[in-house]
């Protein structure tokens, strides 16, 4: 028994040993601003950096040599000033983003045809079926998006029975676009003084298949394509898209849409048409 113990005592003595001896070989010494970046962060590991948590963020930041292409959505552009500072880089100046919800289809121009019985998933929903309407691009509204939003920026309008975004809110982590199995959630630009001009629809059906299913679905008139001088509007499968990088914000889509598909969002209301009455006075001038 006495000589058992003693063997196993030396095993265990001789393997503790050869692990210190290997941990000092590989032993890598970590940089100690990874440790100073993280602290800056704001801690909410969310991914939207593209990276698994703040942590690995952190150490993509340490060990790059400028931060262009790195960017936290949800400390901004201050948080992003701090990292900058602590690693001695310049800062890179990025636009807010904010998510925007592509789908106009609410109750009253997407009609239900039938009641989806199951469980509150749009995930699930859509891989058992097209949808509770005729139109199967159309969101859910069974709030996967809501439920990964760790941030109160997204919830369901009880009469649209459309997700909404507050964008005061919104930190453009890119959870819900993930979250969304219909791909209708997508990062924009905040834009200059909170406008932005998006097509709100991604019914790539053909326009009467489309307007059948949607009364504000887009039909790909191209009316919108015509009118932009500045080609920030292109049409693919029967649907007009607006880049937002190129977009000046004109409006001028949004006034030839047939459809209302073309939302405008930050503007302030059109001011009322006055029309221009001559006076009886001028009237005399003239004769």
């Amino acid at each position: 028994m006495f000589l058992t113990i003693t063997f196993l005592g030396a095993l265990g003595a001789s393997g503790a040993a050869l692990l210190y001896a290997v941990s000092k070989k590989f032993h890598v010494e970590e940089d100690p601003r990874i440790g100073e970046v993280q602290e800056a962060l704001p801690g909410a590991n969310c991914g939207g950096c593209g990276f698994p948590g703040c942590g690995g963020f952190a150490s993509a930041c340490a060990k790059a040599s400028s931060l262009e292409g790195l960017f936290c959505p949800v400390g901004g552009a201050e948080t992003m000033a701090k990292v900058a500072d602590i690693l001695g880089l310049a800062a890179v100046q990025s636009e807010p983003l904010v998510a925007v919800v592509r789908c106009n289809g609410n109750c009253d121009a997407r009609p239900r045809t039938n009641t989806f019985d199951g469980v509150s998933s749009c995930a699930v929903a859509t891989a058992l079926y097209s949808g509770e309407t005729n139109c199967s691009y159309g969101c859910h509204g069974l709030g996967d998006c809501v439920r990964v939003c760790d941030f109160g920026a997204i919830s369901i309008n009880p009469e649209t029975k459309l997700p909404e975004v507050d964008q005061d809110k919104c930190t453009a982590c890119g959870a819900c676009v993930k979250a969304c199995p219909k791909f209708i959630i997508e990062l924009r630009k905040k834009g200059p003084k909170n406008r932005r001009v998006f097509v709100s629809c991604v019914n790539k059906d053909k326009g009467g298949v489309a307007k059948k299913a949607c009364a504000n679905a887009c039909i790909g008139c191209s009316l919108c394509f015509k009118e932009c001088k500045f080609e920030a509007i292109t049409i693919a499968n029967n649907l007009s898209y607006i880049d937002h990088t190129k977009c000046r914000l004109c409006r001028k889509c949004v006034s030839v849409c047939p459809t209302k598909a073309i939302h405008e969002i930050g503007f302030p209301p059109p001011k009322p048409k006055v029309e221009e009455t001559e006076s009886p006075a001028a009237k005399t001038e003239q004769v």
